[in-house]
């Protein structure tokens, strides 16, 4: 092959851990690997994104990558790192979510070409949904001893968790579940390596196992580090919560200013991971950005790149906008040009009052508007001492004592963004 995959992990600093001998058989002709997600959910989160970027690098190397979609295994619960069951999914629900993740896998795997190596989504629950309990204990779970089992660490440290009630049988054959499906994928598709987090290494060699015991093969296991932040909290996480790939859940605008806000050895690390750029680049971004700090390069340019591939350049472009509203560069014309949900993201947390429309139809006088009506300044005397020194605006531009807020003010017919200095604002809503 002309690219080595284990190369490109290793300079990215996506490789964990690998099978002796993985290196020299990827390049010896093109193979097949999957990933499995989880389908709980009609999207995915950044927390998926390194196991996403796995089978990009992996496709754009030459090799063809499977994207399993656990809709079996999504039922049980995994133990590894996780305290508690997962809920049952229908399958109707479990058919909707697929489709939505494979959408998003999309915008990093190409499905659709005629390419030896076009990526395929698979969904284990079409080969396991008529197993029977019986066949499969007598067919796989007799390959797999109770000692083996136990010996993972993913079970060791879910048994001995005093947070917890223990393990059911049902997590405990997780692996086994999971293992198959690395024995069916072999057997069907000569898919000879699987790839995740790397508390997923128990998991992926009890599946190599069976390769080799049932299948009479060799299979090849890879994982790739957990992402932490430099400052101890948790990567994926924000104060909403997960970091979603679906705008309907995160908004491009949010999703952008999560890794805008990244900090300097965070940024250094994650463009590396979640962007396609070349070594190359990465290594004359890094000697700029260092050069000045203050300008924020690397946190532009990793938010920049992966909003692109997740969303759109027309996101990249309103999400920019949206950020350059929020800190003073911009004027009215850009502030009506938002539409609610990117208005809201940005002026999440500012004070609100709400005014009748009849009264904005009417005319509503600026001292009003500040004091009276709104609450936003103490008293008529404080907005008159605001307005002389020069300091009040009014969907980012500045006003005068005496200026009458009209309708034609309103942003999406229903907002008027009051200012007082650079970074005290307040949101009048008209109902």
């Amino acid at each position: 092959m002309a690219v080595n995959f284990i190369e490109e992990l290793q300079w990215r600093g996506m490789l964990h851990d690998a099978m002796p001998g993985t290196e020299k058989y990827l390049m010896e002709t093109m193979r097949a690997a999957y990933v499995g997600f989880d389908p709980t959910a009609d999207s995915l989160h950044i927390g998926n994104l390194v196991p996403i970027m796995l089978l990009a690098h992996f496709q754009r190397a030459g090799h063809k990558p499977f994207a399993l979609v656990g809709g079996a295994t999504g039922m049980i619960g995994d133990p590894s790192g996780k305290s508690s069951e997962r809920n049952l999914l229908d399958e109707q629900t479990l058919r909707h979510n697929q489709e939505a993740i494979k959408s998003q896998l999309s915008h990093f795997l190409d499905f659709e070409s005629n390419i030896a190596n076009a990526a395929v989504l698979v969904n284990n629950y079409d080969w396991m949904k008529d197993f029977s309990f019986l066949e499969f204990i007598r067919d796989v779970g007799k390959h797999i001893t109770v000692n083996y089992m136990m010996a993972k660490d993913s079970v060791k440290n879910r048994i001995s968790s005093e947070s917890t009630d223990g393990m059911s049988f049902t997590e405990f054959t997780y692996q086994l579940v999971q293992g198959y499906d690395f024995l069916h994928l072999y057997k069907e598709h000569d898919c000879t390596l699987q790839m995740g987090g790397s508390d997923q290494w128990g998991n992926i060699t009890t599946g190599t196992e069976l390769i080799r015991r049932i299948g009479g093969g060799k299979g090849y296991a890879l994982t790739c580090p957990l992402i932490t932040k430099s400052d101890g909290s948790k990567f994926g996480k924000s104060e909403g919560g997960n970091v979603w790939l679906d705008a309907a859940r995160t908004s491009p605008y949010k999703f952008y200013q999560y890794w805008l806000n990244t900090s300097d050895e965070d940024a250094e690390k994650y463009i590396k991971i979640f962007t396609f750029l070349t070594k190359e680049e990465i290594d004359d971004l890094v000697e700029t950005h260092k050069e000045a700090p203050h300008q924020r390069l690397l946190q532009k340019k990793l938010a920049d790149e992966i909003t692109v591939i997740v969303h759109s350049k027309q996101d990249l472009d309103n999400a920019i906008k949206a950020s350059d509203i929020l800190f003073g560069k911009s004027t009215s014309a850009d502030l009506k040009g938002l539409d609610e949900a990117t208005f809201l993201d940005i002026f999440e947390g500012v004070p609100q009052a709400e005014v009748s429309e009849e009264v904005i139809k009417n005319g509503l006088d600026i001292i009003g508007a500040l004091a009276e009506q709104t609450g936003f300044l103490k008293s008529n005397g404080e907005a008159r001492r605001a307005l002389k020194e020069n300091s009040i605006a009014v969907n980012k531009e500045k006003v005068k004592d005496g200026y009458i807020l009209t309708t034609s003010e309103l942003i999406n017919d229903q907002f008027i963004l009051l200012q007082r200095g650079k970074k005290n604002y307040f949101v009048i809503r008209v109902v």
